[in-house]
């Protein structure tokens, strides 16, 4: 941009390249048309004033023969009186030197003249040149300028172009995509890319697909690396997401933090990466890596492209740590040695205590059904005893049973027992 100010206002004001050219354009423009003029101006005042003192040093010359020539005359026409011929001849002798010198002067002002045009001309001339000179620099720059506005032009149109294509080939293949396919497609991008260089940068990382749902919810793929002892020293959480264009809703990116961030805590991994192809028009997430620990702690978003760079980043700045991790599993293993002496010792413990609960328990339970049996056997006991009293005073009834107790009120049958009683015996 270029600063220029008014003359009248005194104010500046900023105008682009090719405005400010173009002013350019026009002052050298009008700058040389006024120069060209006053030069052609002072070379007609040259001239007219050349003229007018050739003008006037003939004029002066022409009076001085003519005075001359006036008294040659008069001398002749005195001696006409002594002969007409030689009157003539001495006018003829009078007037022709005369006539030659005013040739000599019209020569010389047409010499003057000539040698004026032939300034004038070299002038406009070099002008002219200069002016040629101008307009070609000026007309080689526009050229250079459009020459290079073109190219400019020509290059942007092919990139939008080609992105315009490549826009239109992912609309095609999205449109063809269910919502679930796509987001598979991007998981098996990046599971491609990774396993392309597995053997090579990651020979003992472990990256699988997280299969396990036993909370009810599960990331994409779960990436763990280990030094040579088997010690993990990086762990990562990751989720592809991505949606089709023609989806009735569009998603964002933080729809998704919280989920990603459980799975984290829930498959103990130190960092949650979210692959994404949402909001593909933000700036923020177009612009690379994107740091969004200050919604959920160690969490990023990432664009595809970024997949790979973002675990090397990962996986080198833990390395860093690696022998402090190390140190920490040494202890964390000791301790774990004695949490486990402490736990198996508190596991006898409890078991022997819930064996001895049980015993102490069905030992009562025991004496319980043993006690109930005894109070059986004790009511069992009473009834039979209760039933001898009851058959001992059956049979004592029974004893006591005689034909004068039952006849006895009863005529009819101490009639029936008389007439037996004294009935003749039958041998």
């Amino acid at each position: 941009m270029n600063e220029i100010i008014c003359p009248h206002c005194h104010k500046a004001f900023k105008i682009d390249e090719a405005g400010y050219a173009d002013i350019l354009k026009q002052v050298r423009d009008a700058d040389f048309e006024q120069q060209l003029h006053d030069r052609l101006e002072l070379a007609e005042r040259e001239k007219a004033a050349a003229v007018e003192l050739a003008k006037t040093k003939l004029s002066a010359e022409l009076q001085h023969a003519s005075a001359g020539k006036d008294t040659e005359i008069k001398e002749l026409q005195e001696r006409l009186k002594s002969g007409e011929v030689a009157q003539k001849l001495a006018v003829i002798e009078a007037v022709s030197p005369k006539d030659a010198e005013i040739d000599q002067l019209k020569a010389k002002l047409a010499n003057i003249e000539i040698v004026q045009k032939l300034a004038i001309s070299e002038a406009v001339d070099v002008v002219r040149k200069e002016r040629d000179e101008l307009k070609n620099g000026l007309e080689k720059a526009a050229l250079e300028k459009q020459i290079s506005e073109k190219a400019l032009k020509d290059v942007f149109e092919i990139q939008i172009k080609d992105r315009d294509e490549a826009i239109e080939r992912l609309k095609d293949m999205k449109a063809r995509l269910s919502t679930k396919m796509v987001g598979e497609t991007l998981e098996q991008h990046c599971d491609t890319e990774f396993n392309r260089i597995r053997a090579s940068a990651f020979p003992r990382a472990y990256f699988e697909k997280d299969n396990n749902a036993r909370e009810g919810s599960k990331g994409d793929f779960v990436f763990r690396d280990f030094d040579d002892s088997g010690t993990e020293f990086v762990s990562v959480m990751f989720e592809m997401k991505n949606e089709t264009d023609t989806s009735a809703t569009k998603s964002r990116n933080e729809d998704f933090f919280a989920k990603l961030d459980k799975d984290r805590n829930e498959k103990d991994c130190e960092y949650a990466v979210l692959v994404s192809l949402l909001e593909p028009d933000s700036e923020l997430y177009n612009s690379g890596i994107v740091d969004v620990s200050h919604r959920f702690p160690k969490m990023y978003v990432v664009r595809p492209q970024f997949f790979i760079p973002m675990i090397t980043l990962l996986r080198n700045a833990a390395l860093n740590t690696l022998e402090y991790k190390s140190e920490l599993a040494l202890v964390r293993a000791q301790n774990i040695d004695i949490t486990n002496f402490e736990d198996e010792l508190e596991q006898f413990k409890a078991g022997f205590g819930k064996n001895f609960d049980l015993a102490s328990r069905r030992f009562h339970t025991a004496i319980e059904e043993i006690d109930k049996s005894i109070s059986h056997l004790q009511k069992t006991k009473e009834a039979l005893l209760g039933c001898d009293r009851n058959l001992r005073l059956a049979n004592d009834k029974a004893q006591d049973v005689t034909i004068k107790k039952l006849t006895r009120g009863n005529p009819t049958m101490e009639a029936k027992f008389s007439e037996l009683s004294t009935a003749p015996t039958v041998e």
